[in-house]
């Protein structure tokens, strides 16, 4: 197992561990992620958790869940979401992030504001200064309406490509249906929640990945001494 995957696998297991019996869980995407709900499966098979019920932000969740006989229930099925738990492509010092690298972020948003805690699992690579200058934003938008928000992007001084896939002729599509375009601002994202609301404004798009103000807490997988572990951060306001 190399290095990252072993903080991964550290936070994973380490945000498993605020599970408590009974909890409705909001499971997150990505590979951080399906790691946590392995872990889960795991806890659920050897009777060290149960009656737990998740659910999913994305296609790939469920099927990973459903193979793990974890049950599951839709998001307009539950009254309420304990705790959810999922990655970040980028986490600033403010716990505000980006998310749609797997363009699951439409539901992830929606999975993570319903929550009564929102715990985000990532490894070191994945804390940043600013949003942006790394890792592009992911806007979800109607497939007959990308150009025009492509044009509305580049008056707010973003570069908007659309995302293509690597393995089928044509664009990613959504598990909504969707197209994804991924936009550089000029200098990164210095006001993460103005953005999000403006970006959300425009006709044709559906939602970004700019999670603001959600986050409770950032658990961090590092490396020291050569061990794997997990910290939690402090938020910087």
């Amino acid at each position: 197992m190399d290095l990252q995957t072993q903080m991964k696998q550290a936070v994973a297991d380490a945000a498993v561990e605020q599970i408590k019996d009974g909890m409705v869980l909001g499971l997150g995407s990505g590979s951080t992620a399906a790691l946590m709900i392995e872990a889960l499966g795991a806890k659920l098979a050897s009777g060290a958790l149960k009656d737990i019920v998740g659910v999913t932000t994305s296609f790939q969740g469920e099927v990973l869940a459903s193979n793990l006989n974890i049950p599951l229930l839709s998001l307009n099925a539950v009254e309420r979401i304990d705790l959810a738990i999922d990655g970040a492509d980028e986490v600033d010092p403010g716990f505000q992030l980006i998310k749609g690298g797997g363009a699951c972020h439409v539901q992830e948003k929606l999975v993570a504001a319903r929550a009564e805690r929102f715990v985000v699992v990532v490894d070191s690579t994945k804390l940043v200064d600013r949003l942006n200058l790394g890792f592009l934003l992911p806007v979800e938008v109607l497939p007959g309406a990308w150009r025009q928000v492509q044009s509305q992007l580049a008056e707010l001084g973003g570069v908007a490509e659309l995302r293509m896939a690597q393995r089928k002729a044509g664009p990613v599509v959504t598990d909504q249906g969707n197209l994804v375009l991924d936009v550089k601002m000029n200098d990164g994202i210095q006001d993460p929640a103005a953005l999000e609301r403006v970006v959300n404004n425009i006709p044709g798009v559906l939602e970004n990945g700019l999670f603001v103000n959600l986050t409770d807490e950032v658990l961090v997988g590092e490396i020291k001494d050569g061990v794997a572990g997990a910290r939690s951060l402090e938020r910087v306001s």
